[in-house]
């Protein structure tokens, strides 16, 4: 087997781990409610453990990785990740009041999947290039897919035996996943030293000067989307179980639909916007109105079934907005600031996870209605904003713009105002291009940038620019 196929089966199944962390433990809640005489709040925590300890600790992970191997971040990861499953699910067999354990053992878990799946997204950045990386990518986002849909029905599943089953499944998942990561999976040797963290924190805020009018929205819109999304479903799981006695896996399968049809509608999505980024921006804004719209319709609904189909509508909304908001990020800002900006991204996404359980319980606790209208309210405020400040590709131009006019002078050009000015434009398109993969980079211009990173300019350009000059003169 070529190493090529080796390291992606070794790869796949990381992201499979983050995604199992909330979304199978969601069907058994109400379970652990009953046999731990908890509260819907205090059950919502243990969402909220997970997910604020992931989101917090995973743009670090991402720097750690840098610094030090990627395998070993992600070994480190995984061990931590099933020893916090470990850890939860002992106290569930063997004590009495196991709930702070539980606590502290998802804790462990968020903090271990912090070194997953970004990191893994990364370290494909590194082992793949051109085309073979756009479809590793894509065979992780399958992977991520699945688990989202496959989630809710094996927790259900492994309730059935005791609710604490489904955090004893953490440290056997993720040994078997280990496994195949650790005898599959070959790590390049890096090339560069890793950025000092002055340095890295500078980037990162040169970053928002450039790119914040439109990256911040955005940051929030990803946000929403899953703080919605897994409101939701804490919701449904207690409405499933207590007002109309659905549990087992007939509820796990109902949970799913969502989840399927989000998923189904993102890998739709990414088919059709083909990277133009002004196609992107509109189904960011056409789903965060259908995502506002499900909301409001869901108010007037009682049936549980009717309501799951009001609520898939929002699930459409949202498999439009992801996969666009993830391209938007990646190619709208340079090679070199992607892994920083996209592990805040991902740390964000993880804070919307984290509160939406406990502030939907809270908004419950004052109406149905007020629960849902206030939901609806929020996206159809974001939705707006999109409409006036999701602009990357004006942004992008505008840094690829500037990027070529001091090169223009480093060099001191003598053309005419309006030739540079038709450079400056070529030269901005064709970052564009470069950054959402549409123009692949040959050596030579990868020679050029690195030599301008370094110098300040292009040496072989000032030569070549000389040369020219002495053979005009020449003739």
């Amino acid at each position: 087997m070529a190493q090529n196929a080796k390291n992606l089966i070794g790869l796949t199944g990381i992201p499979l781990v983050m995604v199992l962390g909330n979304s199978m433990l969601i069907p058994v809640l109400p379970k652990m409610e009953s046999t731990m005489n908890l509260s819907s709040l205090q059950s919502s925590l243990l969402i909220t453990a997970f997910s604020i300890a992931a989101g917090i600790v995973i743009p670090f992970a991402g720097y750690l990785s840098d610094r030090l191997r990627r395998k070993i971040v992600i070994i480190t990861a995984l061990i931590l990740y099933g020893s916090g499953g470990l850890v939860a699910g002992l106290a569930g067999l063997w004590m009495d009041n196991p709930y702070w354990i539980i606590m502290l053992g998802r804790v462990m878990q968020g903090i271990g999947a912090a070194g997953t799946a970004p990191i893994a997204m990364a370290m494909v950045g590194d082992l793949f290039d051109g085309a073979g990386e756009s479809r590793a990518l894509g065979l992780l986002e399958t992977s991520n897919g699945i688990g989202k849909v496959l989630s809710p029905i094996i927790g259900s599943l492994l309730g059935l035996i005791a609710w604490y089953m489904v955090f004893l499944a953490f440290p056997v998942i993720c040994a078997v996943i280990l496994l195949l990561f650790f005898f599959l999976t070959k790590e390049k040797t890096k090339q560069k030293q890793p950025m000092p963290v002055k340095q890295y924190v500078h980037s990162i805020a040169t970053v928002f000067r450039q790119h914040g009018k439109w990256l911040v929205p955005a940051f929030f819109i990803g946000s929403i989307c899953l703080f919605t999304l897994f409101g939701v479903l804490f919701y449904l799981s207690n409405l499933l179980e207590e007002s109309y006695h659905i549990d087992g896996v007939a509820k796990g399968g109902l949970l799913a639909i969502p989840l399927l049809v989000m998923s189904i509608t993102a890998y739709i999505t990414g088919l059709i916007i083909k990277k133009k980024l002004q196609r992107m921006r509109w189904f960011v804004i056409i789903g965060m109105f259908l995502l506002g719209a499900s909301y409001v319709s869901a108010t007037f609904v009682r049936g549980a079934y009717t309501l799951i189909g009001i609520l898939v509508i929002g699930s459409v909304g949202t498999g439009m907005i992801l996969p666009c908001l993830n391209s938007m990020i990646v190619g709208a800002v340079k090679k070199t600031e992607r892994g920083m900006i996209t592990s805040l991204y991902n740390g964000v996404r993880f804070i919307g996870v984290a509160i939406g359980p406990p502030v939907f319980t809270w908004l419950l606790g004052i109406s149905r209605t007020v629960m849902f209208l206030s939901i609806a309210a929020l996206s159809l405020v974001f939705a707006v904003v999109a409409l006036f400040f999701l602009k990357p590709k004006q942004a992008e131009a505008q840094s690829a713009a500037e990027s070529s006019q001091a090169a223009v002078q480093e060099k001191g050009s003598e053309t005419s105002e309006e030739e540079q000015q038709k450079l400056k434009e070529q030269e901005a398109w064709r970052h564009i291009s470069q950054a959402l993969g549409i123009e692949p980079q040959n050596k030579d211009e990868r020679r050029k940038e690195e030599a301008i990173e370094k110098y300040g300019f292009d040496p072989g350009e000032m030569i070549d620019h000389l040369f020219r000059k002495e053979k005009e003169k020449g003739k």
